[in-house]
C-alpha cells in the first residue's frame, strides 16, 4: 500500500546533497531525488553487485565443466543458455511482482530460487541436471537487473538516467569482481564449493539487505509520474506497445552481438593457449570498462535522451567487435577487451530508460522486464550460436563476423527510431 501523509514533515530549510555533481533535495518525505532516494540507490547498487554473480559464475566455470564432462562446445553452452533463459523470464515474472507487491518481496523470492539453483547444481553429477538447475539460478539473478532498474527509476526524476546507470553498473562491477574471485576459489577448492558459497551469499547477504527497501514512493509523486508518461506517450508517433516491440527486436540484435566476447572470451583464451585465468582477467577488464561506460551513458541520457545514447553505444560496440576480428596476441586482446567494455556498457540501461519515459510508472517493472527479457534472449541465442559456429569451423572468426552483422541491424533499427519520431520527444524533458 502507498502511504500518504496529509502534512508531510520537512526541514525548515531545505538542504542539498552534492554527489558527483548532482544536487539532491533533502526532505523527510519519500519523494524523488531526496536523501532517502540516494540511500536507496546505494543499497540497490550493493544488491545488484552481489546478486549478479550468478550471471558470471557459469562463464568462469565453463572450462572446468568441459574438462569434467567432456562435451562439445555447443553442448557446453547449454547451462549458460538456460541461465539466460531463466534470467529473461525472471525479469518479467519478478517485474510483475515488483509492480504489485514491491521490490522487497521480489528479492526474497529471488534469493530462495537462486540459492536452490546453486545447491542443486553443485550436488548433481549429471551435466544435464546441472544445466537444468541453472534455470533457477537465472530466475533468481534476474531480480538484480530489470526489477531493480524499474524500482530505482521511480525514485529519481531529474537525474533518472544516472541513477538507473549506477544501478545497472552493478552488473558489470559484479562481472569485474566475481570472475577473478571465483577463479581463485575454483583453483583452490573446485567449482562446486564455489557455487555453495554463492548460495550462502544469497541467504545471508542479499535477503537481509532487501528489508531496507520496503518503503514505497508517496502516491502524489507516482500520480505525477503517470501524468508525465501519458504526455510523452501521446506526443510520440509510436504507440507504447509498438515502441516496446521495436525496442525488443533491437535489443535481441544488439545482445546477440554483445554475447560473443562476453560469453566465449575465457574459452577463446584457453584455445589460444593463454589459460582460463588470463581469460577471466580480460573479462574483468572488459566489464570494468563497462562500468565506466554505463556511468558516462547515464549522464548522457539526462542531456541528449535515451535514443541518441542508445545509437551512440550501439555504433561504438560495432567498432569494438571489428577490432576483435583480427586480434589473437595476448596484450592486444587485453586492450581490445577494455575498448569493447568502454564502448557498450550503456546500451542496455538506455533501453530501460526509453521504456520508462513512455510507460506508466505502475507498469514499470513488467514493461522494463519485457525489454530486458528480449536483450537476454539475444545474449542466450548469441552465446549458443557462437558455440555452434565454433564447432563447425573450429574458429571464433566467423562467430565475431556474425556478431558484427547482428549489431549493424540493431544500428539501423535505432537510427530509424530516432528518425521517425521518438528522439525529439525524448529531448523535451518535462520539468
Amino acid at each position: 500500500m502507498y502511504v500518504q501523509r496529509s502534512k508531510p514533515k520537512t526541514f525548515s530549510n531545505t538542504s542539498s546533497f552534492l554527489n558527483a555533481g548532482y544536487i539532491l533535495n533533502v526532505t523527510t518525505t519519500h519523494s524523488p531525488d531526496s536523501l532517502y532516494s540516494l540511500t536507496r540507490l546505494i543499497i540497490t547498487l550493493f544488491i545488484a553487485i552481489v546478486g549478479n554473480a550468478g550471471m558470471w559464475g557459469i562463464v568462469v566455470i565453463m572450462p572446468n565443466l568441459g574438462d569434467e564432462f567432456q562435451v562439445s562446445r555447443s553442448v557446453l553452452s547449454i547451462p549458460y543458455t538456460l541461465t539466460m533463459l531463466g534470467f529473461a523470464l525472471g525479469n518479467v515474472f519478478l517485474g510483475r511482482i515488483v509492480d504489485r507487491f514491491g521490490i522487497t518481496r521480489a528479492i526474497i523470492l529471488a534469493s530462495l530460487l537462486n540459492a536452490f539453483g546453486y545447491v542443486c547444481a553443485c550436488i548433481f553429477d549429471s551435466f544435464f541436471a546441472l544445466a537444468f538447475f541453472h534455470l533457477f539460478i537465472g530466475l533468481g539473478t534476474a531480480v538484480s537487473f530489470g526489477p531493480l532498474l524499474a524500482d530505482i527509476s521511480l525514485w529519481f526524476k531529474k537525474y533518472r538516467g544516472i541513477a538507473v546507470a549506477i544501478t545497472a553498473s552493478g552488473n558489470y562491477v559484479s562481472g569485474a569482481i566475481f570472475p577473478i574471485l571465483l577463479g581463485g576459489l575454483i583453483s583452490d577448492y573446485g567449482w562446486r564449493i564455489s557455487y555453495f558459497l554463492l548460495a550462502l551469499s544469497c541467504i545471508f547477504i542479499i535477503l537481509p539487505a532487501s528489508f531496507f527497501l520496503q518503503r514505497r514512493l508517496d502516491k502524489k509523486y507516482s500520480d505525477e509520474q503517470e501524468r508525465q508518461a501519458s504526455i510523452m506517450s501521446t506526443s510520440s508517433r509510436f504507440k507504447p506497445l509498438t515502441l516496446q516491440i521495436i525496442l525488443s527486436i533491437a535489443g535481441i540484435c544488439c545482445c546477440v552481438a554483445m554475447s560473443m566476447p562476453q560469453i566465449h572470451l575465457v574459452t577463446m583464451c584457453v584455445d589460444l593457449g593463454y589459460g582460463s585465468q588470463v581469460g577471466a582477467e580480460m573479462l574483468s577488464l572488459m566489464l570494468l570498462g563497462g562500468v565506466i561506460s554505463r556511468l558516462i551513458s547515464g549522464v548522457l541520457v539526462d542531456f541528449i535522451g535515451g535514443v541518441r545514447t542508445l545509437l551512440l553505444g550501439s555504433s561504438l560496440q560495432c567498432i569494438g567487435l571489428i577490432l576483435y576480428y583480427p586480434t589473437t596476441e595476448m596484450n592486444s586482446l587485453y586492450l581490445v577487451s577494455l575498448i569493447f567494455g568502454l564502448s557498450q556498457g550503456g546500451i542496455v540501461p538506455s533501453y530501460a530508460i526509453i521504456v520508462r519515459e513512455y510507460m506508466p510508472p505502475q507498469e514499470a517493472g513488467a514493461r522494463v522486464g519485457i525489454v530486458i527479457m528480449a536483450t537476454v534472449i539475444g545474449m542466450a541465442f548469441g552465446g549458443w550460436i557462437s558455440g555452434v559456429i565454433f564447432d563447425a569451423t573450429n574458429s571464433y572468426q566467423l562467430a565475431i563476423l556474425n556478431g558484427i552483422i547482428w549489431n549493424f541491424v540493431n544500428i539501423l533499427i535505432v537510427a530509424s527510431l530516432l528518425f521517425f519520431g521518438t528522439g525529439k520527444t525524448l529531448e523535451r524533458k518535462i520539468a
